[in-house]
């Protein structure tokens, strides 16, 4: 019961004094706090994320580096708990470099990543989240209870994380 009135009283008590509306303004900013690539693979190293490129590079303007320049924390902790949830190995291979598609929740504005498509991922992927609609060029699609979404796109995930689901 205890819980319940919580649940209740404690949303209602703040909308009634004028709190939730900074709440809410805070978790928005919150979704759009830009990080440094120092900042980001700091988080990813201290949760045992790793990233690759194929240019062995971070360069932000050059398409075969893994950049994370620009990239939300939304994203880097939505990384950071897929790994912990799953407990599979994730590796980076796409951040916020260029040669990606444009658009809103694109990786250059910092809300994508792509990783390496390793078995147990895939099978947490499948097995947690509920498949959805194919993606309009055919990639198959899962959606997170968070409502980001995975996309198979053959060689490796594609992830859109619009927040970082229960960090």
């Amino acid at each position: 019961m205890k819980s319940l009135l919580r649940r209740v009283a404690v949303p209602l008590v703040a909308v009634v004094v004028g709190l939730l509306p900074g709440v809410v303004a805070v978790e928005q900013a919150s979704a759009l706090t830009k990080l440094t690539h120092s900042q980001a693979t700091s988080i990813f190293r201290a949760a045992g994320i790793t990233w690759s490129s194929s240019g062995g590079c971070s360069d932000r303007y050059n398409s075969t580096c893994t950049s994370f320049e620009q990239i939300n924390d939304s994203t880097v902790y939505g990384v950071r708990t897929l790994k912990t949830a799953s407990g599979c190995a994730v590796n980076i291979t796409g951040g916020t470099e260029v040669g990606h598609a444009s658009g809103t929740y694109s990786h250059w504005n910092g809300y994508k990543v792509d990783i390496s498509k390793y078995t147990c991922v895939g099978n947490y992927i499948h097995n947690t989240f509920t498949r959805i609609a194919n993606r309009g060029d055919g990639a198959a699609q899962w959606r997170s209870g968070a409502g980001n979404i995975y996309a198979d796109e053959g060689s490796h995930w594609d992830i859109t994380y619009y927040n970082c689901g229960g960090c």
